[in-house]
């Protein structure tokens, strides 16, 4: 064999231990650890907030559940780690966690610079500001020199600077570690304003004494902020993998597999879609380290993307019918690759 052709084989067995590394990386750490670690706000209603009895509830911690039934085969095999917005990206880049799934935006910086992967969006949302019903606020336009509460360390600060300054209007930010300080801030009397993406207006006004009939969500959206999950740079399998079980429950929904009758349906699948996704045709799982009932088991245990979000964003009063949020076949933007 001439140098340069060992020299060429060396570096493809190199280029093939280095892929295998990286993409065995966190499947076997979450696989040998027996539970999943995800990241989340803990502090939203609707998006992730402990229940009554402590399990973490919401749009956000559901996308964790399906994750861990689908690489542990149990939903309940997740451990949910609070945290702040200045603390998570740091905690994922450093293992603390495996996954984040904390209504995080997806921007060109974050992709770039932070060592991060986006995957897919689980809510699609925008920036909105609240004042009190009693304020008499009809408009973000009258805001001129308002004092406005907003969670640091968030695309928030920065949409916020972007709109006032655009509209030739002044505005003192009262900056918070979380988003309970903001809703706490804003209901002592510390703020005009309380500004976040709308979704986390309307979760927060739910924890208000005035309650939601108290304040007013004003009509404008100043920014588009597409959330989802995060997974570390590096390691295209585990990407592969969140993004694939988000993919899933989505498609599940677009071909009507619930947590209901997904059993009859594996058990007659006719449409051969469904027969791939309920693990019957093909080996699906296969292609991502995972087994043939991956997908099964994230639908029955968590539900298909439409009954997840009944249970979490709907209780917060955003209806899903004719938002960005709906299935593409029924006028959203919803829409996710076939498995297959």
């Amino acid at each position: 064999m001439k140098l340069s052709a060992k020299i060429a084989t060396t570096l493809a067995a190199s280029a093939v231990a280095v892929a295998q590394v990286a993409s065995a990386g966190t499947l076997d750490d979450v696989k040998a650890r027996g539970e999943l670690k995800c990241g989340v706000s803990g502090g939203v209603p609707g998006f992730s907030a402990p229940d009554d009895a402590g399990r973490m509830q919401g749009i956000d911690a559901a996308v964790c559940d399906a994750i861990a039934a689908a690489v542990l085969g149990d939903a309940s095999k997740v451990t949910f780690i609070p945290l702040t917005a200045k603390e998570r990206f740091t905690a994922l880049a450093s293992g603390e966690v495996d996954v984040l799934s904390r209504n995080t935006t997806h921007t060109l910086t974050r992709e770039a610079s932070l060592g991060l992967n986006f995957t897919y969006y689980n809510y699609i949302d925008g920036q909105g500001f609240m004042v009190m019903k009693d304020s008499g606020i009809k408009s973000t336009l009258e805001l001129d020199g308002a004092s406005i509460c907003v969670q640091a360390g968030t695309t928030t600060e920065l949409n916020m600077a972007d709109y006032f300054r655009n509209n030739n209007m002044s505005f003192t930010p009262v900056g918070y570690e979380t988003s309970t300080q903001t809703r706490e801030g804003f209901e002592g009397g510390a703020c005009d304003v309380l500004t976040s993406d709308k979704s986390q207006l309307a979760a927060l006004s739910t924890e208000m004494k005035v309650g939601p009939e108290g304040v007013t969500i004003l009509p404008e959206t100043i920014s588009k902020e597409p959330l989802g999950p995060v997974v570390r740079q590096g390691d295209d399998q585990w990407m592969d993998i969140v993004a694939m079980t988000l993919y899933a429950l989505i498609n599940a929904e677009e071909l009507g597999i619930t947590s209901s009758n997904i059993d009859s349906l594996k058990a007659n699948p006719g449409n051969p879609n469904i027969a791939r996704l309920v693990g019957t045709e093909g080996n699906m799982g296969e292609l991502l380290g995972l087994g043939a009932d991956w997908s099964y088991n994230a639908i029955k245990q968590v539900g298909n993307y439409g009954e997840i979000y009944e249970r979490t964003v709907a209780k917060i009063g955003i209806p899903r019918a004719g938002s960005v949020n709906d299935l593409w076949t029924r006028g959203g933007i919803l829409y996710a690759p076939p498995i297959r």
